[in-house]
């Protein structure tokens, strides 16, 4: 038990110290791995800290552990409760399972069943999942309404001081595991649990660590957050890279990160894309979205972390096989390297084949979409090309310009786009 007394608003360094005896036999002391492949092509030391190989494939069960081991046995007699559609509900289920407590977890009903069901294996008998409404927040509010109506234990997944000090044992495990200094140190952001927990061991064991934070371009409610000196709602946000879009950063984790954080970068949805393949390809890293974050931020870092000892730490890997086609489709439109249009044909024989003569020899046609609604031979047609190279795209359009070809541009026109992609 946690002396309630040493309870506050911010980690505490020696409670975090017990998390990691907490943990032990629970959570696995992931490896802190050098990336040949990374630190060739950025000239640097760049070390993968690899949570996506943890029992629950993220580092949400330290939190939720650490959490639920801090209660006493009347609370837990009464249950714990939490809301989630990913990897917080896995860590949650999983801890019930080894305490053997009783755990409600509220899910969305749009949640992929894949998902689902992880929580199910993970949890076994000792958890119930409530499919409850459209979105997190119809979820979010049946579990507080669960919690009152039962009076049991809500497990914030980020804005809970016990949680954030079970998130500070990642920290404690890189620092035991490096072999020299650490310049860098890149920790991805959603509502800021992790972020606050590490940056808070590092602070005070390794104060030289230049912190950054990174969040999706889509849903920078952190960075949003520090940069106007206050807790900012999003009204609206990218879900992309879900395990880090959160509209609202946590109260705690907001000051925490403010006061610890040296700067929060934003990374692109379709730079996390091409990232998520790259690691794929070349490392056979499964990495999910907000997992990949840390490592998509790193040409943003280029000229300074030459030379330097730098940690990304792959936070989770998560990712439903179902979205591939998904991430491809967004990495190579971040890319330049696909792009869509409206060819309008004249209504003469032949018109398609002039057409074909203007591609290049590198130029594909990756979709074909012509809807006959008259009687004329030919019509309006969604064309989508790819391209081998981004320069490619400029020769594309002054051909088919020379050649006549009326057509629409659709990549830059997003209330058309999103009907296709």
């Amino acid at each position: 038990m946690v002396d309630s007394e040493k309870i506050g608003f911010t980690p505490d360094l020696d409670n975090i110290y017990l998390a990691a005896e907490r943990l032990q036999g629970v959570a696995a002391h992931t490896p802190l791995q050098e990336n040949l492949n990374l630190s060739d092509r950025y000239g640097a030391n760049i070390f993968l800290k690899r949570e996506d190989l943890q029992v629950v494939r993220s580092y949400k069960i330290r939190g939720a552990y650490n959490k639920m081991a801090s209660l006493s046995a009347e609370a837990l007699a009464k249950g714990v409760v939490c809301a989630s559609a990913g990897n917080h509900a896995q860590g949650l289920a999983y801890a019930c399972r080894k305490m053997a407590v009783h755990g409600t977890i509220f899910m969305p009903t749009t949640t992929p069943n894949q998902k689902v069901k992880q929580v199910r294996m993970f949890g076994k008998e000792f958890v119930d999942v409530q499919l409850i409404g459209d979105t997190y927040d119809d979820a979010y509010n049946a579990a507080m309404d669960y919690v009152n109506t039962h009076d049991s234990t809500f497990v914030h997944p980020f804005d809970d001081v016990l949680v954030m000090e079970g998130q500070g044992t990642v920290g404690l495990e890189i620092l035991r595991d490096a072999t020299g200094k650490i310049d860098y140190l890149l920790m991805a952001i959603g509502g800021g649990g992790l972020a606050s927990g590490v940056s808070t061991v590092f602070k005070q064991l390794s104060p030289k660590t230049k912190l950054i934070g990174v969040e999706p371009l889509g849903s920078p409610s952190m960075k949003v957050s520090i940069d106007e000196g206050h807790v900012v709602a999003l009204d609206k946000i990218d879900k992309f890279v879900d395990g880090a879009a959160v509209k609202r950063p946590g109260d705690m984790t907001f000051e925490i990160c403010r006061k610890n954080l040296d700067r929060v970068l934003l990374v692109p949805e379709g730079k996390v894309c091409t990232t998520i393949l790259k690691l794929y390809d070349e490392d056979a890293i499964v990495a999910e979205p907000a997992g990949a974050l840390t490592i998509a931020a790193l040409d943003m870092m280029k000229d300074e972390i030459k030379g330097k000892n730098v940690v990304c730490l792959v936070s989770g890997g998560n990712n439903d096989i179902t979205r591939t086609e998904e991430i491809k489709e967004r990495s190579l439109l971040y890319e330049g390297l696909k792009h869509y249009f409206i060819i309008r044909f004249p209504q003469r024989a032949g018109a398609f084949r002039d057409f074909l003569n203007v591609l290049g020899p590198n130029d594909d046609i990756s979709r074909f979409e012509y809807a006959k609604k008259t009687n004329r031979e030919t019509g309006p047609a969604v064309v989508g090309i790819e391209l081998k190279h981004r320069e490619d795209f400029e020769p594309l359009i002054q051909r088919m310009q020379a050649q006549n070809i009326v057509f629409e541009y659709l990549n830059d026109q997003p209330d058309l786009f999103q009907f296709l992609v």
